[in-house]
């Protein structure tokens, strides 16, 4: 496994990687302190899993998270955060991160997470991501934006909010990778957002419970 650990505390940042270079079938093949650092050597090496710190100095894992995924959605993310925070664990899910694992983790167990998120598994039970669905429902229940959007905007936009990036939405629907980007830039834009992650937390917000 190619692993890769992003935190601005140098100290912790070399626990992790201590701990992850004992194992004979973990490989650390990079490290950053800011998100911008993470973002370039993440391209360069594309570790199996990415191990990101919540906080950084110019940004946060979450938008890094979001970004790596975009770009690569092989590259899986655990976000590795001594805040147990209900919105950092919501923006997490909606990021794509494979798992919220709080500092205090125990060392034998944090390598058994990434060891499940290396292979494919999730770390986010889905009674946290019901959680953060029907946490949204209420808050944005009967938002009118949805209604400005074109049929294949809504398409679009329902892909999004299952967490797809560019590149899958635009295998689903048979559409180039750039047109789906131009779809994504016009539904932003009709829905007066900047992010697609706030577009798909409007988008489960006005969908009905099964």
């Amino acid at each position: 496994m190619r692993i890769f650990v992003v935190d601005d505390q140098e100290i912790v940042r070399r626990g992790v990687i201590d701990l992850c270079t004992a194992e004979p079938d973990i490989e650390v093949v990079g490290e950053a302190g800011t998100a911008t650092q993470a973002r370039a050597r993440i391209a360069a090496t594309r570790p199996d899993v990415v191990l990101l710190d919540m906080r950084l100095p110019d940004g946060n894992g979450i938008d890094v998270c979001r970004d790596v995924r975009s770009a690569d959605p092989d590259i899986r993310c655990i976000i590795l955060t001594a805040y147990d925070d209900d919105e950092a664990i919501n923006a997490a899910v909606l990021a794509g991160a494979s798992g919220y694992v709080l500092k205090e983790v125990r060392g034998n167990r944090l390598i058994e997470n990434v060891r499940a998120v290396a292979a494919g598994r999730s770390l986010i039970s889905p009674v946290i991501g019901h959680r953060v669905v029907e946490r949204i429902r209420s808050d944005h229940e009967g938002d009118p934006r949805l209604e400005a959007l074109s049929e294949r905007e809504n398409e679009v936009l329902a892909l999004i909010a299952e967490g797809m990036t560019n590149r899958q939405i635009g295998e689903t629907l048979a559409l180039a990778e750039k047109t789906v980007k131009n779809y994504v830039s016009s539904l932003l834009s009709k829905l007066g957002l900047q992010r697609r992650t706030q577009a798909a937390v409007l988008r489960l917000g006005t969908q009905k419970p099964l």
